[in-house]
């Protein structure tokens, strides 16, 4: 029966099913039982967090364009700046909601890991565009740790001129300026530092 039931487990409860030993009939039905809850206990609590941090965000950047939304257990802020052609500065007009988020993370969320993405226009090559996203995501990255996050727990990364993820589809130059952006997504709330849920050289590109 347990190793039926091994087998209908996957993802994080298969993990602690082979923790406690491989899913062979040793294995003590109680121990399973136990480590099971355990890790939908730490899953909800998880949630509970992430639903905080959203509600959170969604209130303190209500004043910026840029959206938030929960998927998959992560928290996604797009978007996060933008950035001219060809271009991979930081606009000053990006910056307080950098400085908003970058103080949301480190009040409540110190141990919150953050994917910075980058992303281009269209216009250019394929491997241009990678390196220029990736360019713009560790600008934002960069001034993030300057506001006191972690550069540990900042993980930059370039979706380049990757169509499933482009605003405005096959746009460049002016009208493809919602691509140039950077988004940032909370793969991880961690915990809150209260204890508990936190309050309310290549062809030039786009």
């Amino acid at each position: 029966m347990l190793n039926s039931t091994c087998r209908r487990t996957a993802g994080p409860l298969m993990v602690a099913a082979l923790a406690l030993g491989g899913c062979t009939h040793y294995v003590k039905q109680a121990d399973f039982d136990s480590a099971i809850a355990e890790l939908r206990a730490n899953d909800q609590k998880q949630q509970q967090q992430l639903d905080s941090l959203t509600q959170e965000m969604q209130q303190r950047f209500a004043k910026y364009d840029a959206q938030i939304a929960q998927m998959g257990g992560r928290v996604r802020l797009d978007t996060a700046a933008h950035f001219a052609f060809n271009d991979a500065t930081l606009r000053d007009q990006d910056k307080p909601l950098l400085d908003d988020f970058a103080k949301v993370i480190s009040q409540h969320y110190p141990g919150a890991v953050v994917t910075v993405e980058g992303f281009a226009d269209p216009a250019g090559s394929a491997s241009y565009n990678r390196r220029l996203g990736e360019r713009r995501a560790k600008a934002v990255r960069d001034y993030l740790v300057q506001e006191g996050l972690s550069a540990d727990r900042l993980r930059p990364v370039s979706y380049g001129e990757a169509v499933n993820r482009q605003v405005e589809r096959g746009q460049s130059h002016e009208a493809g300026a919602a691509n140039r952006r950077v988004t940032l997504v909370v793969d991880f709330a961690g915990q809150s530092s209260t204890g508990t849920a936190a309050p309310g050289a290549g062809t030039t590109a786009g």
